[in-house]
């Protein structure tokens, strides 16, 4: 049985603002817990949507979107329930980390998590055992943080089921963002995005940016989106805005990726969304701590688009550098 609890109810018609709480016995807090943001929106009849930001503490535009959306409906608006967690792993997203300061534990590699586990565990226990069960479709938005920055697309992913995948890919294109990736994971091994899909769910999760922070470029695509996605559903009424404006891409394997074969200062030879070439020059890595020595070179596996590429200015031994898509369709 789940140690974390709801302040409010799940399923009484209505707007409701409370907390999922967590006990949490520490120094500064004999018996303290950790307490989750919660809104659930109830109104007539209709399918359920789960909505989720912060899994990675350190990405913003999903709890931008989802306060604002917490803030702004209204039950007469909704055919259905609309269950947000604006920061759904809190510890991480106040400390401004990726993974939680609490137990170092990545949430996005912890599901389905644990009752008896850590911290992060049993948030992820919770919502797997309890919310996603609950849920029709699920968006759980996602940035690349404060080491990674993205081309803004939200994602599907290929699944064993055909129907279930193309329930999936149709929900991705409703979100509109600019780009729509069909994406393909380096380990997808505990993932929200595994667990939920494993349940059967229309899943749709996003990079839309990244830096450790937001835009008003990206904050406006993931405000857009979320409706769009509830509207997509059933949930809300209206017309899905620019979904034939996004662009397709394709991640068609590993090769894909390209990663860091030393530490040092990174220079990049292509920005995002510049064509490359198979064997040009994406980055050359330079030592951080002497001069006069040649820099290591990192070429295309492939050709395609910069889809994703590292943030910060250092580069270490086996960081993802660069990450080539195809544009398709």
């Amino acid at each position: 049985m789940s140690a974390v609890t709801p302040t409010i109810p799940l399923d009484q018609p209505g707007k409701h603002h409370g907390f999922l709480r967590l006990p949490y016995s520490r120094n500064d807090s004999a018996w303290g817990s950790v307490m989750i943001p919660l809104t659930v929106i109830v109104g007539s009849a209709g399918p359920t949507a789960l909505l989720t930001g912060a899994n990675h503490g350190d990405e913003y535009e999903g709890p931008i979107a989802l306060q604002q959306l917490a803030w702004e409906l209204e039950p007469a608006q909704v055919a259905g329930r609309i269950i947000i967690l604006p920061t759904m792993n809190a510890p991480a997203f106040r400390a401004g980390t990726r993974v939680s300061p609490i137990d170092q534990v990545n949430m996005n590699r912890c599901f389905p998590g644990r009752a008896d586990g850590s911290v992060t565990q049993k948030i992820a226990h919770y919502i797997d055992s309890v919310l996603v069960p609950l849920a029709d479709v699920v968006l759980d938005y996602h940035s690349g943080g404060k080491t990674l920055d993205f081309l803004p697309y939200a994602a599907a992913h290929y699944l064993d089921d055909a129907d279930q995948q193309a329930a999936c890919v149709a929900a991705m294109r409703a979100f509109g963002a600019p780009w729509s990736m069909m994406m393909r994971e380096i380990d997808a091994v505990g993932m929200f995005d595994t667990a939920v899909e494993g349940q059967g769910k229309v899943f749709v999760t996003t990079e839309l940016g990244g830096g450790g922070t937001a835009t008003a470029a990206s904050a406006r695509i993931a405000i857009r989106g979320a409706r769009n996605v509830l509207r997509h559903a059933g949930i809300l009424s209206g017309a899905v805005e620019g979904a034939g404006d996004s662009r397709m891409l394709d991640m068609p394997g590993d090769e894909c990726f390209h990663f860091a074969p030393c530490d040092g200062l990174l220079h990049p030879l292509a920005d995002l969304g510049d064509p490359v070439a198979e064997g040009q020059p994406l980055a050359q890595i330079w030592p951080a701590d002497r001069s006069g020595v040649a820099p290591v070179t990192v070429t295309a596996n492939r050709a395609g688009l910069i889809a994703a590429r590292h943030f910060p200015g250092l580069v270490q031994s086996g960081d993802c550098l660069a990450v080539i898509a195809v544009e398709v369709g």
